[in-house]
């Protein structure tokens, strides 16, 4: 198999246009590093920008194109634009990567893109602390095993069908989320609706708050929680970070978290929340404040208060900051919890841990088809 460079497939690698994101349709849609999430877009909420028609000539994004980030925390993240029902432009935070399509299927390449082949090139000038540097000029450069078109559909079609089984097993955890969302709102929708019985989060928690202070770091220890790893209804395990066994005892001052405790980010991003699983010892960091419930709270209950639309709301009415938005303790202190009968609460926890045990079979399903996936990727790039 021949290697080349992106350049000699490439018909185009440039930037995009710098202009300002406007709400009102003023011109084409204009993608932005911030509008591809999860290796998609949703172009409805994408904005608009002023164009005139030989900026637009210029910058227009078509089927096929494969668009990177060039800066921040997704630098050498990727998207193939598939699907295009809209006049669209791309910011110049991106670069755009047009292919000649007589040569090499966008799809192949696309999937270059996610191997490590790729990435160990992208991370080859730089010292692991920090980012990456990515430019154009990098791009081009970049070396990739190029087959015959044949061999590249039959790659492509093996590929496409193990990011199926990726993609069904996304869609049913969001369903399981809407489950859980749906059940909450059926059973305490009056309750939150008539604010019944509510009291403040001071009254009937413990705040345990180490913000503004994080231990020294070590490679092995004590795990290291941290806002990174606090999501919206779960603790993710990456990224792994870890504390010095022989400084715990001295840094846990504040207070002891243990499981069941509910976890709450203060900002970047503010109000993600998740319930503490079984970790034998564990240490949090700043951004994060632990929450201990008294008699009249199910932890289950309080997680998903706290990520309903009302919660959300008393954040943001007592939140300070212009772009990242945080919220502080004396402030989250005063935040309304409405308080629910507690065999009620207790209702509701029996339901949602019986539906957390199905969707923790279908997370077991999708982590096996992102390593089969993985797997495919690194076989067919080496």
């Amino acid at each position: 198999m021949k290697i080349v460079s992106i350049e000699d497939i490439a018909e185009k690698v440039d930037y995009g246009l710098t202009e300002k994101a406007k709400d009102k349709k003023v011109g084409p849609k204009f993608l932005r590093i911030t509008d591809i999430q999860d290796d998609k877009v949703n172009w409805e909420t994408v904005p608009y920008c002023k164009c005139d028609e030989k900026e637009f000539e210029k910058n227009k994004l078509e089927v096929g194109d494969i668009v990177f980030a060039r800066t921040g925390a997704t630098t050498g993240k990727s998207f193939l634009v598939q699907n295009l029902d809209h006049k669209a432009v791309f910011a110049s935070y991106l670069i755009r990567l047009r292919l000649i399509t007589d040569q090499v299927l966008p799809e192949f390449v696309s999937y270059f893109f996610k191997s490590d082949k790729y990435w160990n090139q992208i991370y080859a000038d730089s010292d692991g602390a920090t980012l990456p540097s990515f430019n154009a000029t990098k791009l081009k450069a970049l070396k990739i095993p190029l087959p015959s078109l044949s061999e590249q559909k039959a790659i492509v079609a093996k590929l496409d069908r193990a990011q199926r089984l990726i993609d069904i097993d996304k869609e049913m955890l969001a369903k399981y989320d809407e489950l859980i969302q749906s059940v909450f709102l059926e059973m305490f929708g009056d309750d939150l609706k008539k604010k019944k019985n509510s009291k403040t989060l001071s009254e009937v928690t413990n705040f345990i708050d180490y913000r503004g202070q994080s231990p020294d770091k070590a490679e092995e220890g004590i795990p290291l929680i941290t806002a990174k790893n606090v999501k919206e209804g779960f603790l993710n395990e990456e990224p792994k970070e870890y504390m010095n066994e022989s400084s715990f005892e001295d840094w846990m001052t504040r207070g002891v978290p243990k499981p069941g405790d509910v976890l709450f980010t203060t900002e970047a991003p503010m109000g993600n929340a998740c319930i503490i699983p079984e970790i034998d010892k564990f240490a949090i960091a700043q951004r994060l404040i632990c929450f201990q419930l008294n008699e009249e709270l199910i932890a289950e209950y309080l997680l998903n208060y706290l990520l309903s639309d009302l919660a959300k709301f008393e954040f943001e009415k007592r939140a300070t900051g212009s772009t990242a938005k945080g919220i502080g303790s004396t402030r989250l202190k005063k935040v309304p919890v409405v308080i629910p009968d507690l065999d009620k609460q207790k209702e509701y926890q029996s339901i949602y841990r019986k539906i957390i045990d199905e969707k923790n079979v279908i997370e077991q399903s999708h982590k096996k088809s992102e390593e089969l996936f993985s797997s495919l990727v690194q076989g067919a790039f080496g």
